[in-house]
């Protein structure tokens, strides 16, 4: 595994979401606290920055062409060219503290999304939905404080999801068919002393990568939930992860550098950029949304 390249400075307050499209060999990315996405082709350098009215915390693509996007105020409809965006639905409506934040497209095509209450992070108020490609959505479970990284096994029949503030990864069973969820366990537990676990990515191995939020690090765990490995990271809180490249064997790490004090931003003046790790393993291609 090679050494941590510290590859744009994008400053994000909260750097969210990476995907790669191996079409267009781009990286997409959000800002989640600053309103705008990024697009970046690692093999041109080419950056390029758009400007949303929604506060998106989550992206994925449409296979229909666009995105669709988990926001703080409901699931969107979202063209990168045009600017156009679209509400579809928001089942916390009625409940102004809660709202989306991360998510994942299933190998269906279905949207699986997380909520937390932005009034008090640790309460179990979380949520884990399924939005399906005719605009439904369905609760699948709760009881979640700050529901975070979502990711599927190569087979797509384990869910891994992260509960931040619980200081935990669960696993579930999932039903491919109906989309569903049972078999909740506990896949990992973080030390209160390494930080909280943030995004969550699957390898092609069946590995589940972690990044720890506050902890300066990621975390491999094997599919019994052992740590494989640890990477130090230059920064406090990295934030989500995605594998990239002609192999999906880079592995790109957006960060934050919201909550930190003027000292700790200039002890870590990299916080908020993206970094990138050429693995010695590969990632899998994300799916896209079937609506």
């Amino acid at each position: 595994m090679s050494q941590i390249e510290h590859l744009l400075g994008v400053q994000d307050e909260v750097g969210e979401t990476p995907l790669w499209i191996p079409e267009e060999r781009a990286l997409y990315w959000i800002d989640m606290e600053g309103l705008r996405v990024h697009r970046l082709e690692p093999a041109t350098g080419e950056h390029e920055v758009y400007e949303v009215d929604f506060p998106i915390t989550a992206l994925a693509r449409r296979a229909s062409g666009g995105w669709i996007a988990a926001a703080k105020t409901g699931v969107f409809l979202w063209d990168h060219r045009s600017g156009e965006s679209s509400f579809l639905v928001d089942p916390e409506a009625d409940h102004p503290d809660l709202r989306f934040n991360d998510g994942v497209i299933d190998r269906q095509g279905r949207f699986l999304l997380g909520t937390l209450n932005q009034k008090d992070l640790t309460a179990p108020d979380g949520a884990l939905y399924r939005l399906d490609a005719d605009g439904s959505i369905h609760k699948l479970d709760s009881g979640f404080a700050t529901a975070n990284g979502i990711g599927l096994s190569p087979d797509g029949r384990t869910l891994y999801f992260t509960d931040m503030f619980a200081n935990r990864i669960l696993a579930f069973d999932y039903d491919t068919a109906a989309g569903t969820v049972s078999g909740r366990r506990t896949f990992a537990t973080v030390p209160a002393d390494a930080g909280l676990p943030d995004g969550l990515i699957v390898d092609a191995e069946g590995f589940v990568w972690s990044a720890h939020w506050g902890g300066w690090k990621i975390t491999r765990y094997d599919p019994d939930g052992a740590v494989e490995r640890e990477v130090p990271m230059p920064v406090a809180n990295p934030t989500c992860l995605a594998f990239g490249g002609g192999d999906l064997d880079e592995l790109y790490v957006t960060s934050a550098w919201f909550m930190l004090s003027d000292e700790d931003r200039t002890a870590q003046p990299t916080a908020g950029d993206l970094f990138r790790i050429k693995t010695d393993v590969a990632g899998l291609a994300e799916p896209a949304f079937a609506g």
